[in-house]
């Protein structure tokens, strides 16, 4: 079993920061990486947000395979949730975002104005997992660079407001990422995508999950990258036939398996084997997809948001709009041979 041990000591303080935050603000913009909108999700995030208009924004859109991508945005929508695609580095999806956000804030601005308290900005949060996008995002919409960037997890680690025009402000917080995880396979996922520090990876287990997640759903991307004319079903005889056709070898014509374990996690974040999802609502358990809304917005808002009347209609009509589930209660194909991975707290972990 492989434990992979990381909490920053400074998200439990965020997790603080950001209850008293939630105060200063008229709607959450929750960041997620659309590759896997659920295990780059805090689980704490319902608990926290509670009764705040929220907008889930699914970032990197361009690396996720977009039929996967649109059937999230209708699950999402189908929680009574509003959902977008968006590539923060790039700025797709971003004037609609925006445009979005100070939709949900209307129902209030017009309360406060009946009250005779003058229109202002609308105050927007950003919550995500580290390494999902969020100072990218708001350095594309202040159209200058305000929060340091970069493609290692936990760089934001100051809260501060940034001012995008006249009218639009965000508080951009450090990621939150919750202190265990429960299913093996989201240490996994969230490793295969650089959400989980490379110092602290053991990476044999994430090229299996990876070969197995390909070999299952995107078979033939990995054969054509390779060049290889029939993979074999078996991870770690992919990994070593991978190996051998890409010249990693050792003294007495071993395949070196480090080597190739770090080039299958190399390209598959570098996107070399195209638009992957690694998540799909068809996979989760029915009973998750027909499950009530997880948050609920005031009254006011909800009769005046179409987006949130819609997902109420479609969910009295159908668990899922325009999803044909298949799930079952096993775990998807393609996983269950990876090995596991345990999650631990570690608490004196220092973030970079």
């Amino acid at each position: 079993m492989t434990t992979i041990q990381w909490f920053p000591g400074h998200m439990a303080k965020a997790r603080r920061e950001v209850t008293e935050k939630l105060k200063l603000v008229d709607i959450v913009m929750e960041l997620v990486d659309a590759r896997l909108p659920l295990s780059s999700r805090n689980p704490m995030m319902d608990e926290l947000v509670q009764h705040k208009p929220r907008l889930v924004l699914l970032n990197k859109a361009d690396l996720a395979d977009p039929r996967i991508t649109e059937l999230w945005v209708k699950y999402f929508r189908s929680k009574g949730l509003d959902a977008l695609p968006i590539n923060a580095i790039k700025g797709e999806g971003l004037p609609k975002a925006a445009a979005e956000a100070k939709r949900l804030f209307g129902p209030k601005m017009e309360a406060m104005m009946k009250k005779g308290i003058r229109p202002r900005a609308t105050r927007a949060m950003i919550l995500g997992i580290p390494n999902v996008g969020k100072s990218s995002l708001i350095n594309r919409m202040a159209k200058k660079t305000i929060a340091k960037t970069g493609d290692r997890p936990g760089v934001t680690q100051a809260q501060q407001w940034i001012k995008v025009g006249k009218d639009f402000e965000l508080l951009d917080t450090p990621g939150i990422l919750w202190p265990k995880f429960e299913d093996p396979q989201v240490g996994l996922r969230l490793a295969s995508t650089g959400a989980i520090k490379e110092e602290i990876l053991d990476t044999e287990p994430v090229a299996i999950y990876i070969v197995n997640l390909m070999n299952s759903r995107y078979k033939n991307v990995l054969e054509t990258r390779y060049n290889i004319e029939s993979l074999p079903e078996n991870p770690r005889e992919a990994i070593e036939v991978i190996g051998r056709k890409r010249g990693f070898l050792r003294h007495g014509n071993i395949v070196d398996l480090e080597a190739t374990w770090k080039l299958l996690i190399r390209e598959f974040r570098g996107g070399q084997y195209g638009r992957i999802s690694l998540e799909n609502p068809q996979d989760l358990p029915v009973e998750e997809v027909q499950a009530e809304p997880a948050v609920k917005v005031s009254a006011k808002v909800e009769q005046t948001t179409p987006v949130a009347q819609e997902a109420d209609l479609a969910g009295k009509e159908s668990a899922l709009a325009g999803v044909e589930s298949s799930s079952t209660d096993e775990t998807p194909a393609g996983e269950a041979a990876t090995p596991e991975v345990e999650v631990k707290l570690a608490e004196t972990t220092t973030v970079e």
